[in-house]
């Protein structure tokens, strides 16, 4: 569950730059162009032309997030049992050979040397397997992150021809938003759609 929170905290940082980038470029366009019919509205409504996302709603509530999530906790937990399986073996070996030590059940104390040292060499295999384990899951959540933040990226690309804001922001850096100013609902719905429609 950790592990699924610091992925999600994660995704969530990598999309507030990718957005933050985004909504830079955005705003250094529009000010070359003529006033766009979002300016001309919102200046006639006292509205500025910004929204924000919430993106802790949107990581819960965004289907392929939800998806990738889980496929991570999955890929972590086979990691983990096959681990653990390797684990288990090495301790009933190292028993047995404690046990055969005391007893003096070694016919030489070269084949007691030749025990130890493939039940070290098994330790430090194991040992090996848990960091390649790790380096690879670590591999596979920065993959999902970025494939999630390229999903909401483009997508707020979209969004944003036709709805014209020059800056969307999210909540996470910010003390207070008016919540008028909230798309999170309306991203979420049209994200949805778009990732069941691919499928």
């Amino acid at each position: 569950m950790k592990t699924a929170t610091r992925f999600m905290h994660s995704a969530m940082a990598l999309a507030i730059a990718m957005l933050f980038i985004q909504c830079k470029n955005n705003t250094g366009q529009t000010a070359q162009t003529t006033e766009s019919p979002a300016k001309s509205n919102v200046t006639s409504s006292n509205r500025l032309p910004i929204a924000y996302v919430n993106l802790d709603s949107l990581l819960v509530k965004y289907d392929y997030a939800k998806e990738l999530n889980e496929k991570l906790i999955r890929r972590q937990e086979n990691a983990r049992a096959s681990f653990n399986e390797k684990a288990r073996e090495l301790d009933k070996e190292g028993a047995e050979f404690q046990r055969k030590y005391q007893n003096n059940a070694f016919l030489s104390q070269e084949r007691l040397e030749q025990e130890q040292q493939r039940l070290l060499k098994k330790q430090q295999d194991l040992q090996t397997l848990g960091q390649r384990l790790e380096s690879e899951n670590m591999q596979e959540q920065v993959k999902m992150q970025m494939q999630m933040a390229d999903s909401i990226n483009n997508f707020i690309k979209e969004y944003n021809k036709n709805k014209k804001y020059e800056v969307i922001l999210n909540n996470t850096s910010t003390l207070y938003i008016d919540p008028s100013y909230d798309i999170t609902n309306e991203v979420v719905d049209m994200l949805n759609k778009r990732y069941h429609a691919k499928k």
